[in-house]
C-alpha cells in the first residue's frame, strides 16, 4: 500500500534494534513489543533496518518482514523511515520501492558500503533512487561506517533532489551541522546522528536526533529533546544530558554499538536476544560497565 503520511519528520527517531530468538530468528513479538514502548514513551519515529537493525545480516525476506511488523505494530501513530540500504543501486531501488509499497513514509540512505563511488557516481546513484520513489529521503553521512564522506557541500547538491528532504549527519563534528544549517536548511531538516554531540547538535538548530541508545532509554532522549528545542530551556537539559553522557559515550566510543545496546535492552527489562555473526555477544566486563554507565542516570 501506498504511505498516507505528508507529515514533517522532527523529533527523536529510534533506529530500531532487530530482536532475535536464541535460535537466531528473527523475534517478531518483541519487535512489536519494543514498537509500542518507544511509541507509549514517546519517540516521534521509527527506523527499522539501519546499521543498529542489523539489515546488512538479514536475508531479503527476513528485511521485508521486519518493515511489515514494525508498520503493523505502529498502526500509523508515527513515522516510519525504512533503511533501505545494499551495495548496488539496483538493490537500493528495489528495496526503496518496497517500503514505499509497504506504506513506509520515507527511506533513510547511506552511500552503497564497499564499492567506494566517486561524487559523480554517488550523485547518479541517489538521484536515480530519488526518481524511483514518491516517499522523502533521509540521507545518512556516516564515513566510519560506510567508507565515503558527505561533505556539507555535496549534500547540498543533493538536496535540489526533490525527495531529498533531511539527512542524519553521524560525523560528530558539530561544525558540519552549522554548515548544513546555513547552506541549506530551508531545504534539508538535519538531524543529529552523533549521540555524545546530541546537546549540541539540536541546541545549534538540528531538527531532530535519530539514535540507537534509544532503544534503551527512550523517555531520556524524548526528554533533552524537548527540553531543548520545544521549551529552551538549557539547564535541565544540560543537567540531564550529563546524566546521560556515560552510557551514549560509552556506546558511540567503544566500536561495539549495535552489541551493547542490545545488551544494555536486556540489562533494563527488555531483553532482544544477541547480535548475528559476526557480531558477538557482550562480555561480562563489558555488561558491568554498561550497568554502571545506567546506574549514572538514576
Amino acid at each position: 500500500m501506498k504511505s498516507k503520511s505528508k507529515s514533517s519528520f522532527r523529533g527523536v527517531f529510534v533506529a530500531l534494534v532487530t530482536p532475535m530468538k536464541a535460535n537466531g530468528e528473527i523475534d517478531f513479538i518483541n519487535l512489536k513489543k519494543q514498537v509500542n514502548v518507544m511509541i507509549t514513551s514517546g519517540i516521534h519515529g521509527l527506523i527499522p533496518l539501519g546499521s543498529t537493525g542489523e539489515f546488512y545480516a538479514l536475508t531479503n525476506a527476513e528485511r521485508t518482514a521486519v518493515i511489515q511488523a514494525t508498520l503493523e505494530a505502529a498502526a500509523g501513530r508515527i513515522p516510519v523511515v525504512a533503511g533501505t540500504n545494499a551495495g548496488s543501486t539496483r538493490e537500493v531501488i528495489a528495496f526503496s520501492r518496497e517500503a514505499e509499497e509497504l506504506g513506509c513514509d520515507g527511506v533513510m540512505l547511506a552511500p552503497p558500503y564497499y564499492s567506494l563511488p566517486k561524487p559523480e557516481e554517488l550523485f547518479a546513484h541517489f538521484k536515480a533512487v530519488n526518481d524511483a520513489i514518491h516517499i522523502p529521503i533521509m540521507l545518512y553521512n556516516y564515513p566510519g561506517r560506510t567508507g565515503i564522506d558527505m561533505s556539507p557541500e555535496f549534500i547540498e547538491r543533493l538536496a535540489g533532489l526533490k525527495n531529498v528532504r533531511y539527512v542524519k549527519e553521524s560525523t560528530g563534528d558539530v561544525g558540519r551541522i552549522s554548515t548544513l544549517l546555513r547552506r541549506c536548511g530551508d531545504r534539508l531538516g538535519v538531524f543529529c546522528g552523533g549521540d555524545s554531540v546530541a546537546f549540541e547538535t539540536l541546541a545549534v538548530g538540528a531538527i531532530g536526533w535519530v539514535g540507537g541508545v534509544a532503544n534503551v532509554i527512550p523517555r531520556e532522549h524524548v526528554a533533552l529533546y524537548r527540553l531543548i528545542v520545544e521549551e529552551k530551556n538549557f539547564a535541565a537539559a544540560r543537567k540531564l544530558y550529563f546524566k546521560m553522557l556515560p552510557l551514549l559515550g560509552l556506546m558511540e566510543g567503544g566500536g561495539k554499538y549495535t552489541q551493547w545496546v542490545k545488551a544494555a535492552c536486556g540489562l533494563v527489562g527488555r531483553p532482544v536476544g544477541s547480535p548475528r555473526a559476526p557480531l558477538q555477544v557482550a562480555t561480562t566486563g563489558e555488561i558491568r560497565e554498561l550497568k554502571k554507565a545506567l546506574a549514572a542516570l538514576k
